[in-house]
């Protein structure tokens, strides 16, 4: 059976009453379920797989999720690539400090954080185990800073993974599991600071399933930035605001979304970051390539116009992605399935498991 295409904001009256406060998106999380480590295999990760809008739904293998999708759908991914921001320096003075690219300037000048950032000057120049690094100038909460002319990423800076992912710099793993699991398999486009995690979980063997099924898969680029996992602390949700993230989608994937929403063809968002794309860009129509900054903040309320289906990890208390799944799904209906993970437990944040989210009148 084909289910029809929703458009019409389905989560329930929580979403809006009640769901302004911050302290309305807590949930406890033991220790022992953030994930350290990825699963052997990408689709081997489990998933809880629910309606959208509907409470309840069922637990399996991500593996599985062909067989949960009715065959019309179009899945979207983000193939943008995490670039190694993190770079360990020295200063002339002995002292280690650390490096944390944001975004490019100019040729080889970046926004960055420096951690420790005391007495620090413009001008001082940082040992790095390549070319050294000069800081510009102080810019907003961080700093410019100048790589050396021949100073390449890849040499001299680390994949930056989440804080909670805990890594010693000789941790063998930073080397090996990391540098090809924090990437997705789409990863194409370098400049994200953090993995789009959702696409995680999909391997060439998925591919070949979905392709069997004739599930397209079209890209969108959102190079991801710190903002997205700022948490949010402010006591009203409406104050909050996730800073802006750069954008594409090519002409291609601007008539796959036109043709899908003209034939009433679902369309499922794998990561939060696509969806924020998604719903960015406004009618669905066909154009040329699309290049441009998001400041989309989805907050209780917000009216779905381009998404029907999510895929995505599960995130953080108080974050503005947890907030964003609560604004598609209901917040009621969400924490209801995070307590359920949690007591199955299920892994959780960035290596950690997920949850499907199908079209309504799915499942």
């Amino acid at each position: 059976m084909t289910r029809k295409t929703r458009t019409d904001g389905i989560p329930p009256a929580d979403n809006v009453q009640g769901a302004d406060s911050i302290s309305s998106y807590e949930f406890d999380l033991p220790d022992l379920l953030i994930a350290q480590e990825p699963t052997p295999k990408r689709s081997s990760s489990r998933c809880y797989f629910c309606s959208r809008g509907r409470t309840g739904g069922v637990s399996a293998s991500f593996r599985s999720l062909p067989e949960h999708l009715d065959g019309n759908e179009l899945l979207v991914v983000n193939n943008t690539r995490v670039i190694p921001a993190r770079i360990r320096c020295h200063r002339q003075s002995g002292g280690s400090i650390e490096v944390f690219l944001i975004k490019p300037i100019v040729d080889q000048r970046w926004q960055a954080w420096l951690s420790p950032a005391r007495r620090i000057r413009p001008g001082e120049i940082l040992e790095t185990s390549g070319p050294p690094l000069k800081i510009i100038d102080r810019s907003g909460s961080g700093w410019v800073v100048e790589l050396g002319a021949d100073g390449r990423l890849d040499q001299i800076g680390e994949i930056p993974l989440p804080p909670y992912i805990r890594r010693d710099q000789k941790d063998p793993r930073v080397t090996s599991i990391d540098q090809e699991r924090y990437q997705t398999i789409f990863a194409q486009k370098p400049g994200a600071v953090a993995a789009p995690t959702a696409g995680l979980h999909f391997d060439v063997e998925m591919l070949e399933e979905l392709k069997r099924k004739e599930i397209p898969i079209v890209p969108v680029t959102l190079h991801v930035g710190p903002g997205t996992f700022k948490p949010i602390e402010t006591e009203r949700i409406s104050d909050h605001r996730v800073e802006p993230e750069w954008y594409s989608v090519s002409r291609e994937t601007r008539t796959a979304l036109a043709e899908a929403r003209a034939k009433g063809r679902p369309i499922i968002a794998v990561g939060t970051t696509s969806l924020r794309v998604l719903e960015s860009l406004g009618p669905l129509v066909e154009g040329p390539a699309i290049e441009s900054e998001t400041d989309v903040t989805i907050l209780p309320g917000h009216e779905f116009t381009n998404v029907d289906g999510l895929i995505t990890n599960f995130h953080l208390p108080r974050s503005s992605l947890l907030v964003l799944v609560s604004s598609f799904h209901g917040r009621e209906n969400t924490l209801s399935v995070y307590q359920q993970a949690i007591e199955a437990q299920f892994r959780f944040y960035s290596y950690g498991d997920c949850m499907a989210i199908l079209p309504a009148g799915g499942l």
